[in-house]
């Protein structure tokens, strides 16, 4: 997902103020700080499954916290006009998915879900595999390599959802945050994955609660 621009970072002479412990300049009446305050809140909200998901992709905790650590730094560089957005946790989403993009590039890597343990925990639960008959190691094997990369050619926001409400295990309700799009949607997006996915793999989905 491409995001609006952001803003030029506009330069303000330290002799004027201060900066804080971060570099940040920080005015005399205490706005900048106030800023910096509401920012530590929403990262702390959000930082733990930001790095959960950056690491589904990218496949190590040193790499996730970089991705991390770059979403952070633009997010904090223009938090001002990032406040001004519709939905500031889905805008703060568009620059995760973006920095993972740009690392996955620079890396000359493909996205690392399908060697995450919590891929594979969570590929028959998506299909209600559990309810089949059981198949052998091999079979269930080809079936996890099949399912990924029919997840890697669903649409954004299916693929979005899988993983966040699949993988992650993200409540409903937190999945339409992050995507900017009501809770109804999230779950229209799970049934039309789940069939997609059902005729790719060729097997009949069984009716589950969402």
């Amino acid at each position: 997902m491409h995001v609006d621009p952001e803003p030029p970072v506009v330069r303000v002479s330290h002799d004027a103020q201060g900066v804080d412990d971060r570099g940040l300049p920080v005015s005399p009446d205490g706005t900048d700080h106030r800023l910096a305050l509401t920012f530590d809140a929403f990262d702390a909200r959000h930082h733990t499954l930001w790095l959960r998901y950056a690491h589904t992709q990218v496949g190590s905790r040193a790499a996730a916290e970089t991705v991390v650590d770059a979403t952070c730094a633009r997010l904090l560089g223009h938090w001002p006009y990032v406040l001004t957005q519709e939905s500031v946790a889905r805008y703060a989403w568009a620059l995760l998915k973006e920095e993972v993009a740009w690392w996955l590039d620079d890396h000359d890597r493909e996205p690392a879900l399908v060697d995450t343990a919590a891929f594979h925990a969570a590929v028959r639960k998506l299909l209600n595999h559990e309810n089949h008959e059981k198949h052998d190691q091999f079979d269930v094997l080809q079936r996890e390599i099949r399912l990924y990369g029919a997840i890697s050619r669903l649409p954004e926001r299916q693929y979005d959802v899988v993983v966040l409400r699949y993988v992650l295990q993200v409540p409903d309700e937190e999945v339409a945050e992050y995507m900017g799009i009501e809770v109804a949607t999230v779950r229209s997006h799970v049934r039309h994955a789940r069939r997609r996915l059902a005729r790719h793999l060729d097997v009949r989905e069984t009716e589950t609660e969402e």
